[in-house]
């Protein structure tokens, strides 16, 4: 039996470097996670790739809110696609929609015939596809290489049976990789109910406030970005 992949998504470059020491197999880089996830910045771009050679995968999102983009919105990730390429990334992260709940299949392998030879994960934008069936058919023409997704529900290990039906819908056209709500304590449970070959999740922390005259609501959320080593090490040996 192959090894079953691990993803963690971060939100800055210590975090990425943490959860690639505790083991991990691949990183999705993200920023802004009050937003859930933006296109990291030039800086913390160009210093990540400097400091690893793990896989690591950035998210290409402009803006938080809905799967909908602009004309502009494209162009600047049509432009944030070429930037990754250029610092030699060996894969991205997209997902975008149309208004009636399908895939954008048209602008989305635009941008994964401009990503190549880049490796393109398409995000859990497709969570909020209206027929998640059609949808991996979709995402397998437009050349996306995996599918990450929780099973249309906030937690992956409440759809299990959904996922499953996509694993063997998908076979070996695509990679379909549950996350959302992934923990050491039903990790293993997903992966064999499933039959997934690949994972993700966050392993998120709290972390101690240092701004203690601070203490409102979205501080605490943004304290709760850190990686918890040891939850790494957990998930790993259950796998």
């Amino acid at each position: 039996m192959s090894k079953i992949k691990l993803e963690i998504a971060v939100f800055s470059v210590e975090a990425a470097l943490a959860a690639i020491e505790a083991g991990a197999d691949r990183i999705e880089f993200c920023e802004n996670p009050l937003e859930g996830g933006t296109t990291p910045s030039f800086g913390s771009l160009s210093t990540l790739i400097s400091l690893t050679s793990k896989p690591v995968f950035p998210i290409i999102r402009p803006r938080g809110g809905d799967f909908l983009y602009t004309k502009n919105e494209f162009k600047v990730m049509r432009s944030d696609v070429l930037m990754a390429k250029k610092l030699d990334y060996p894969g991205i992260v997209i997902g975008l929609l149309n208004q009636d709940g399908s895939i954008d299949v048209e602008r989305t392998k635009r941008l994964v015939d401009l990503a190549s030879p880049m490796e393109v994960s398409f995000h859990r934008a497709f969570d909020r596809c209206i027929d998640p069936f059609k949808a991996l058919e979709d995402i397998i023409a437009t050349g996306c290489k995996r599918i990450l997704t929780s099973g249309q529900v906030p937690n992956a290990a409440d759809a299990q049976p959904l996922l499953k039906k996509l694993i063997e819908q998908a076979g070996d056209r695509i990679i379909i990789m549950p996350g959302s709500g992934v923990r050491s304590n039903n990790i293993k449970e997903i992966i064999q109910s499933t039959g997934a070959k690949e994972i993700h999740s966050s392993a998120r922390k709290m972390q101690a406030s240092q701004m203690h005259y601070f203490k409102s609501s979205m501080q605490e959320e943004l304290l709760s970005t850190g990686i918890d080593f040891d939850e790494i090490r957990k998930m790993l040996e259950q796998l």
